[in-house]
């Protein structure tokens, strides 16, 4: 049963800030969801309605965002030229980001891997950018449903859920057996789950249409089935069980990816026994005691490794949290955790330390900002917002300051 709050809450028309609120009593039910916090979602929901101008700039730029998806047409598995050698294309296909076309051979095979570099091919002849848009479209026009009730966005968001995961000609088959692909050695690899690692974040957003006409029971439905599908492929198939042997961000997000699977479609024990495991297989395996992630500090690009996992820490700790587990306070003195591991870079990101380790791409100190907005709510620690306000290159409309609005005494 959801949690609902009864509220006077200003609605405005269109922009936000542009003219008088009506205001008008309503209920608010927070939504089900996996790694967001409905409390936080509501209370942001509640500033923007009373006129909060800290967050004006990321209402704007997220009017902005979803507008620009209301007129996208449906990304579907079966838009590739390419057939998977199933048959299917309802089988979803991608290149794998790091492995090129080998030079000391006439055809260029087998490719070869060279770390942290993205061969182009993989966004000219896979799905994976096509998931990725439809999780970002979908992300944007739910929130912003969310937030303003105007139910375009969410009918949008519901044709595109639609066509990737229930219709029948379109959907996507529930299995990744030809992900991440290395032409000259293999037609998928397990590796290739991590392009699901953000669907918990879709799942989220379904979460935020719950109250849309748009999106009804047997869409609800049909997407558990799916989901549920898809559960026992990563649990069964020989690429889930080696992903999940994976110890860096890939066995991270696989955690994270079958408890929000399970949730979502029921399985809440499934869950809890995944997260019961966390600490000893990922935390304590990962993480060394003075906060290091020594494996993601040895690939090309470091510090994005570094904080890529570190989501993954902080999402299987939302979810465990939902579950009864608390992942976020075991925090011993002679044991790692996920706030030592945060802890650990954040002298980097502020410029009190130079980051040495490799990074061929540029250093965005700014990429912590979210995780540091996190912290600063679970911990109740002030330092974390004050260590966020000296990052270079915060803006005030990023997204993340609606899903984890300010404390209150740092306002």
């Amino acid at each position: 049963m959801r949690n609902s709050i009864l509220i006077a809450l200003a609605f405005w028309p269109i922009n936000f800030f542009c003219c008088e609120p009506i205001i008008v009593a309503a209920v608010l039910e927070s939504p089900p969801l996996c790694i967001l916090d409905s409390n936080q979602l509501t209370e942001s929901k509640t500033r923007i309605g009373n006129g909060d101008s800290t967050l004006r700039s990321a209402v704007a730029r997220l009017e902005r965002d979803a507008s620009r998806w209301l007129t996208q047409k449906p990304f579907t598995v079966t838009h590739k030229e390419l057939t998977p050698s199933s048959g299917d294309k309802r089988d979803y296909m991608s290149i794998a980001p790091y492995w090129w076309p080998n030079p000391a051979t006439p055809n260029g095979l087998p490719y070869v891997r060279r770390d942290g570099e993205i061969n182009p091919e993989r966004d000219q002849t896979s799905d994976r950018k096509r998931l990725d848009d439809l999780v970002q479209a979908v992300k944007s026009l739910a929130l912003n449903y969310f937030l303003t009730g105007r139910e375009e966005y969410a009918a949008q968001a519901v044709k595109l859920l639609r066509a990737w995961f229930l219709d029948g000609a379109t959907k996507m088959n529930p299995n990744l057996r030809y992900a991440q692909a290395v032409p000259g050695r293999n037609q998928g690899r397990g590796a290739g789950i991590i392009e699901t690692h953000n669907l918990p974040e879709l799942l989220d957003a379904v979460g935020l249409l719950g109250n849309s006409k748009s999106w009804n029971q047997a869409d609800q439905k049909s997407l558990q089935n799916w989901l549920s599908a898809y559960l026992s492929w990563l649990l069964e198939s020989s690429a889930g069980k080696t992903e999940a042997k994976a110890q860096n961000n890939h066995g991270t997000w696989y955690d994270v990816q079958v408890a929000c699977f399970a949730r979502f479609t029921g399985g809440d024990e499934i869950a809890k026994t995944v997260l019961a495991k966390f600490p000893v297989k990922r935390i304590a395996e990962q993480i060394a005691t003075d906060g290091r992630q020594p494996r993601e500090l040895a690939r090309a690009q470091s510090w994005n490794y570094a904080i890529f996992n570190l989501e993954a820490f902080f999402a299987a700790a939302a979810i465990a949290n939902k579950v009864g587990i608390d992942l976020w306070h075991d925090e011993a003195d002679d044991k790692p955790s996920i706030r030592t591991a945060l802890d650990w870079l954040v002298p980097f990101a502020t410029g009190e330390k130079r980051w040495n380790y490799p990074q061929i791409t540029t250093f965005g100190a700014d990429k912590l900002a979210p995780l540091l907005r996190r912290a600063a709510l679970v911990f109740h620690e002030p330092a974390y917002e004050k260590a966020l306000s000296r990052l270079p290159k915060v803006s005030a409309d990023e997204r993340w300051r609606l899903l984890y609005p300010a404390p209150i005494e740092s306002k």
